[in-house]
């Protein structure tokens, strides 16, 4: 059996590091490892991928702390927390995050190495972010929601190109419609992407006047959102190509919609499982009896021991929350909060009098084992 190694030093970093080291730790290494700068080396895409588990959990202040006191079995199943619904995020999406861009995306992976990317083209479009509140209730059983955005799309006057409708865009004079130019920084010569056709090769010099030459309009566009049951505050969803359109023809970007799960006004969420409180009469827990407590799907007998003292939870099997991979369900914790009435009747009154004097609580109203641990308290007894 392997160990895992520890994620300070897979980033090389000490355990008291700030945000701001973690950050420039892992961009170094992410340079370094990154897949595409390495296609022969076949560990390559294990250690990117490690060093941006690492990345995810330190730098998020919870997770980290969950890290410090539990170790990787913060996040195993189980644990005492996770990186977040559904695992670990996909290590490009981390990558993205950190350089703003990606391979091939114009980011700062190319500005550094010229060649690891696609060499001039179409870039591609923004990926953008949609937050979308849904019910407790949607999120235990799945629901379809529509939702509407306002995103850049291909211009459909000029077709995305930018140019004016009876031209067409021209070759780019400062690059020679290679996209790319050369530049010398002392003993080193750097390639980065052109900055006058930003990487496209051409250049338009009879702008569409619908767009004025960017080839892209805003539009208001409306998605049907397929969300699974077991979801949680947190949880994303991508949809692929949802984004905004790429300049000059560049491929869509994606929609990430990040979901928020309202407070429910009975149930508190603890993972998969749910907790309510639910308050009885005294003389339900000193009598006992059976009563309906509600669960997402319903209402469920729920019986009551005679004695129950408050506070007591009971646990019903599988009435929690649907587990997100489709393995076994949470369940549904009920603590009970016993009520003393506050206003008697004369015949009330006088028929607790009598069960007090019956049963001994008139003359010792405090527990005897209490009585017994608190004497030298109560009466100066050693």
């Amino acid at each position: 059996m392997t160990t895992k190694a520890d994620y300070y030093e897979m980033l090389g970093v000490s355990r008291d590091a700030n945000g701001t080291e973690i950050k420039k730790a892992y961009r170094k290494l992410a340079v370094q490892w990154h897949p595409d700068k390495n296609p022969d080396n076949p560990d390559a895409q294990a250690k990117f991928q490690e060093i941006s588990e690492a990345y995810e959990v330190l730098k998020d202040d919870d997770k980290r702390a969950a890290y410090d006191r539990y170790g990787h079995a913060a996040f195993q199943q189980g644990g005492g927390g996770r990186p977040g619904a559904g695992g670990f995020h996909d290590p490009m999406d981390i990558f993205r995050e950190v350089f703003g861009g990606g391979m091939g995306g114009g980011g700062i992976f190319e500005e550094f190495f010229g060649g690891g990317g696609r060499r001039g083209g179409p870039q591609a479009g923004n990926d953008l972010r949609y937050d979308l509140e849904i019910s407790l209730e949607e999120a235990a059983s799945g629901v379809e929601k529509e939702i509407t955005y306002r995103r850049q799309v291909s211009c459909k006057s000029c077709g995305g190109s930018g140019a004016e409708a009876g031209s067409s865009p021209v070759t780019c004079h400062t690059c020679g419609g290679a996209g790319r130019v050369v530049t010398s920084r002392g003993f080193f010569q750097v390639q980065q992407i052109c900055p006058a056709c930003h990487g496209s090769g051409t250049v338009v010099e009879s702008p569409c006047q619908t767009c004025r030459g960017d080839g892209l309009t805003a539009e208001t566009s409306k998605l049907k959102v397929r969300i699974p049951a077991g979801v949680d505050t947190g949880s994303k969803l991508r949809s692929s190509g949802g984004g905004e359109a790429g300049p000059k023809g560049g491929p869509n970007g994606d929609l990430y919609i990040v979901l928020h799960v309202k407070e429910h006004d009975i149930f508190e969420r603890h993972d998969d499982n749910l907790f309510c409180l639910i308050p009885i009469k005294f003389t339900l827990a000193a009598l006992g009896g059976t009563i309906d407590v509600p669960t997402l799907t319903g209402k469920a007998a729920l019986k009551i021991p005679a004695g129950t003292q408050s506070g007591t939870t009971f646990r019903l099997r599988g009435k929690g929350m649907p587990d997100l991979r489709g393995g076994t369900p949470g369940d549904q914790l009920v603590r009970v909060e016993i009520e003393v009435p506050k206003k008697l009747n004369g015949e009330q009154r006088e028929a607790l009098e009598n069960f007090a004097t019956a049963c001994g609580d008139a003359d010792q109203p405090v527990s005897e084992g209490f009585f017994e641990k608190a004497k030298k308290w109560l009466h100066g007894e050693e």
